[in-house]
């Protein structure tokens, strides 16, 4: 499975407070490594709400006042670079870098230790090889001037070089506190001489053409990913090996294309979704409309599992994380339909199916990175989003209908109509929030990137004034954790897009050109083999990562076939989400297992019938095109 969550046993603080327990002064990697995270997190979290108060107050002198503030998405999009690269380097310190664990997970603790050292070598030796180029970069932007600011370039350049620096110091930190000497040491020795090999038959590389491609983005990467190391450094060291050993491209090209692919204002938006899921759980909207939904459908057969998708399907694709939504649901939910009868098997196939089918829910961090990517209008992939999600919540509605059939509901009380009334008032604002926000993109109140900051401040103000609930303790938790999960997305999209880029310029996306226009069936065909490709590409790397990286090289062969580029992305998106929470490889359906504390073993065998509505509903999607675009 991929891992993307924090090991906080492993953490600099969690060492140093241990030793601080056992009497013991903390080892000096620990010491170094809470340091770092002072200096990191602070500025992390600043710059979260730096953004906030830019992009919302651009929204309101442009749309309120009439009076555009022309600075505001440059300086936005300065920033959001320094977010991307420090929230980049706080996932490090905390191991939320998304990573393939399926194989390492197998292993002995002692093996895994040492698989373990060698991949973070390869972290290393990846960042220790981009320093360089990094500095280079700076140093051809210090004479360029932004457009509207007038200030140098270097200052958006510096992120990626600070980055960098910091992620070497942070890996070679990391790499000394869990590893022996020995392991460091020998493990070192080990990728210093696979890397020593690479460069004495760089000038063979240089004579097999696109074979190399196998060579460095099959062999290299899948052996990479299945070792753990982080898949954003994984794209990052094939791409990079591939450029310096077999082609005569200059290096500063990977910084460049880096800081290309982070750096579309539209992906501002991921941050700014994370942060407003954070402030939905702690000011209690979530919370609020569960309760009314459980109090509506509650005393139906099936009643709290239709309760769970509705809530999926309102709330999803706010808060820019699956595990997050579905952490705000679940355990509002599992023990009473425990008690009812439900099996866990059962519960964790309907949280797994509703996450997968929530994936084209506006507004997914995956619809805008899409958007982002292939440049498909987001407006048009907002509208378009609905539909397909609510064929998959039909289809998943069907199941649960049979499943529970026979549930025996005479001891459930159903609520009267004055106390499900109050419920109602206790929810319209939250239930008005998603509606919100959707309505401010469709009717062109706020871009795709401003409308998070719209929904922050509706966040703030109904968990102040209405439900009584902020914390201000929890802020700088909930701003730094934005800053975390950000950095792991945006540092794959960075070196997704090199890697990319790299593909088509070795000629490769000519070639997938020919294949897939050579797929029988026209059309169909092609999009019949997109989706099983997706569904494998889900499950194996994720969605955004799959999505970044062969996005842009199908996208444009879809719109060659006469498929609809909004259709095709609901079909894919939709496919990838369904790979994503399939087991055994998809990171969605452990993620359920863990929020609802269901062994997976129990819940595999009994995961099945939803995954199978889910094919049913693309398979729909994919031949009735109306579905995606029929709004548009």
């Amino acid at each position: 499975m991929i891992e993307h969550a924090a090991e906080p046993l492993a953490s600099p603080a969690h060492a140093a407070r241990t030793a601080r327990t056992a009497g013991t002064p903390p080892p000096a990697s620990a010491r170094w490594g809470r340091i770092l995270a002072c200096l990191v997190e602070l500025p992390a979290a600043l710059i979260v709400v730096a953004e906030t108060l830019i992009l919302g107050g651009g929204a309101f002198a442009r749309y309120a006042l009439h009076a555009p503030l022309p600075w505001t998405e440059e300086l936005a999009g300065i920033l959001f670079l320094w977010l991307a690269m420090l929230g980049a380097i706080i996932a490090l310190q905390r191991s939320a870098h998304m990573q393939l664990t399926t194989f390492i997970s197998r292993l002995t603790p002692q093996r895994r230790a040492w698989v373990d050292a060698c991949g973070m070598w390869m972290v290393v030796a990846f960042l220790l090889l981009l320093v360089q180029p990094a500095w280079q970069h700076l140093v051809e932007h210090v004479e360029v001037l932004t457009p509207t600011l007038e200030v140098s370039e270097a200052w958006r350049a510096a992120a990626v070089l600070t980055g960098t620096v910091l992620m070497l110091v942070t890996a070679l930190i990391r790499l000394f506190e869990r590893a022996s000497r020995t392991q460091a040491a020998l493990s070192g020795v080990l990728v210093g001489l696979g890397a020593g090999a690479l460069w004495l038959l760089s000038t063979g590389l240089m004579e097999l053409g696109n074979a190399n491609l196998v060579i460095f983005f099959l062999l290299m990467l899948v052996g990479c990913v299945a070792i753990g190391v982080p898949i954003a450094f994984a794209f990052g060291l094939s791409t990079l090996c591939y450029l310096a050993l077999s082609t005569a491209t200059p290096l500063s090209i990977i910084p460049n294309r880096m800081q290309e692919g982070m750096s579309h204002l539209v992906l501002l938006a991921v941050p700014l979704f994370i942060f407003l899921g954070g402030l939905i759980e702690m000011t209690g909207l979530a919370r609020a409309m569960i309760q009314f939904l459980a109090a509506l459908l509650g005393h139906l057969r099936g009643g709290l599992q239709y309760v769970l998708l509705g809530a999926m399907y309102i709330v999803s694709g706010i808060s820019g994380s699956k595990a997050a939504d579905m952490a705000a649901v679940a355990p509002a939910l599992f023990p009473e339909m425990k008690q009812r009868g439900a099996k866990d098997g059962e519960l964790i196939g309907l949280l797994s199916a509703s996450g997968a089918m929530s994936e084209t829910i506006p507004p997914s961090i995956v619809l805008i990175t899409v958007g982002s990517v292939t440049g498909v209008s987001i407006t048009s992939l907002f509208i378009g989003g609905l539909m397909p999600a609510l064929v998959g919540l039909a289809m998943m509605a069907l199941v649960v209908w049979w499943q529970t059939r026979k549930e025996d509901m005479r001891d459930v009380p159903r609520p009267s109509g004055r106390a499900l009334l109050k419920l109602l008032v206790v929810a319209l604002p939250a239930l008005a929030l998603p509606v919100i926000i959707r309505t401010a993109v469709v009717e062109g109140v706020a871009t795709a990137t401003e409308v998070s900051t719209i929904g922050i401040f509706y966040a703030l103000l109904a968990g102040v004034l209405m439900y009584r609930q902020f914390d201000l303790r929890r802020i700088y938790p909930i701003l730094v954790d934005t800053a975390v999960l950000s950095g792991a997305i945006l540092l794959i999209v960075g070196c997704a897009t090199t890697m990319a880029w790299a593909l088509t310029q070795s000629g490769f996306a000519q070639d997938l050109v020919s294949i897939m226009s050579a797929v029988p069936g026209g059309k169909t065909g092609f999009l019949l083999v997109s989706a099983l490709a997706f569904v494998i590409l889900g499950s194996l790397l994720e969605g955004i990562p799959a999505i970044v990286l062969f996005g842009p090289l199908l996208f444009p062969i879809a719109r060659m076939v006469g498929v609809h580029e909004v259709h095709y992305a609901m079909v894919v998106i939709f496919a990838m989400g369904l790979g994503l929470f399939a087991p055994p490889f998809g990171v969605g359906f452990y993620a359920a297992c863990a929020i609802g504390r269901v062994s997976p073993d129990v819940a595999m065998p009994r995961v099945w019938p939803h995954m199978a509505a889910l094919f049913v509903a693309l398979v729909l999607l994919t031949l009735v095109p109306w579905f995606s675009i029929g709004f548009l």
